[in-house]
């Protein structure tokens, strides 16, 4: 009866913090990682299904790490820098996190307006009903309210599950494929070692950290529901990278095996998987495409807001009022805003600058790998809750790992090998 008691104690515990480490994991399947892995299954099948267990370890590190800053300090990543690390080099990190944001919030506003394409719905309607919607959430919203919102959001990504199952993939072959890497020879191509770049970068984004860090701190989350909470991020990132591992499987049973190797976007994915695996998988499909981009818009800018103003000592948090903290949204709303009007630019070259985004995406995150991990190894800092040395030897594995793609990713993009 202990026992029992002892494990509904836990469960009631785990239900209480869910929430900041299962949304941040998921938002990370936004437009442009459907897009990545989507392409990833199109392109070479089930040839990068082996970077998923790789890619989970490193983004359970990475949270865990965040949450339990978060837990322990009671502080935002962007407070903890400017505190111990000066303005300068905060004020240059809040400049490189806004200029990526941008770009990212664009695309997942591109990725409303593809979406909604599929369903025959004008990008002049779909943007800005879909803009006002996302500014009323936050704005309007109270944070328990806005995080249940984001957690239904999270579980409708269950879509492409379905979807997976839909195109009745060869399983057998594909779970061979994830646990046992492909021959060297697939690394010597150019096009292969840079999907496997991609897919690593789409997966472990700067924002991330610092949205969860300030969702802990804001969910009111402490040491002692710290336990729950690194649950939360474990889960979280396992189901993330689930529903990757089922997009790439569904492409690779339809446009890989027919032949469609070429996808521009992620609506253009949708759109091919149609006559290939029916309308039931390109319904779920298309809807998990707007539900992801939507649900990106949301946090993406509202990640910004939070990491700038934090940052620079400004009042933030989705529990206070316009009039409490006005840098805070109105830096939301100008994102929102600006980032739905360019979509709406006619001739706007959304490929470059999706390409510009991921390339300061790329050049800021080992930056704040590095922050996080000298951050969470301060004795006065963290007390007993500093890195164990085995964590701190898988955190600075995936920090000089990541040190290593940004810099091919960048080199690519300067001369041109990625397109």
């Amino acid at each position: 009866m202990k026992f029992l008691k002892r494990w509904k104690i836990q469960i009631l515990l785990f239900f209480a913090v869910v929430g900041p480490g299962f949304i941040t994991a998921n938002v990370d399947n936004d437009a442009g990682g459907i897009f990545t892995y989507s392409a990833a299954g199109a392109q070479f099948g089930h040839m990068l299904l082996w970077t998923m267990i790789p890619i989970t370890v490193a983004l359970i590190v990475v949270q865990e790490m965040c949450a339990r800053m978060g837990a322990v300090t009671g502080k935002g990543l962007s407070d903890l820098i400017r505190e111990e690390f000066g303005l300068r080099i905060t004020f240059l990190m809040m400049l490189g996190i806004l200029i990526t944001n941008f770009g990212n919030v664009i695309a997942e506003f591109a990725g409303i307006a593809g979406s909604m394409e599929l369903f025959g719905i004008s990008k002049y309607y779909s943007v800005p009903v879909c803009a006002v919607i996302v500014w009323l959430i936050i704005v309007k919203g109270q944070y328990k309210g806005v995080e249940k919102v984001f957690l239904a959001a999270s579980f409708f990504y269950i879509t492409y599950i379905l979807a997976g199952f839909l195109a009745k993939p060869a399983w057998i072959e594909a779970l061979t494929a994830t646990i046992k890497p492909p021959q060297l020879a697939a690394f010597k191509q150019d096009s292969y070692l840079y999907m496997v770049i991609g897919v690593v970068g789409t997966t472990i984004a700067p924002w991330m950290q610092f949205y969860l860090q300030s969702s802990i701190v804001e969910k009111g989350i402490t040491r002692r529901q710290y336990k729950a909470s690194k649950l939360d991020v474990i889960v979280g990132c396992i189901f993330t990278d689930v529903v990757a591992w089922f997009i790439i499987v569904a492409c690779a049973a339809t446009l890989y095996v027919h032949g469609h190797s070429e996808i521009r976007d992620a609506a253009d994915a949708a759109q091919a998987l149609r006559p290939l695996a029916g309308d039931y998988a390109y319904i779920l499909f298309s809807l998990g495409l707007f539900n992801a981009s939507l649900f990106a818009a949301s946090i993406l800018p509202l990640s910004t807001a939070y990491t700038v103003c934090e940052g620079l000592g400004f009042e933030s948090g989705v529990g206070m009022k316009f009039s409490e903290a006005p840098a805070f949204y109105w830096l939301y709303t100008i994102l929102i805003a600006a980032g739905a009007i360019v979509i709406l630019i006619p001739g706007i070259p959304l490929v470059k600058i999706t390409v510009l985004s991921q390339v300061v995406n790329g050049a800021v995150l080992p930056f704040v790998l590095i922050f996080m991990l000298l951050l969470i190894n301060k004795k006065e800092l963290m007390g007993e809750f500093v890195n164990t040395t085995l964590f701190n030897i898988i955190a600075w594995a995936t920090t000089v790992i990541m040190i290593g793609l940004t810099a091919l990713l960048v080199w690519g993009q300067l001369s041109g090998k990625t397109g």
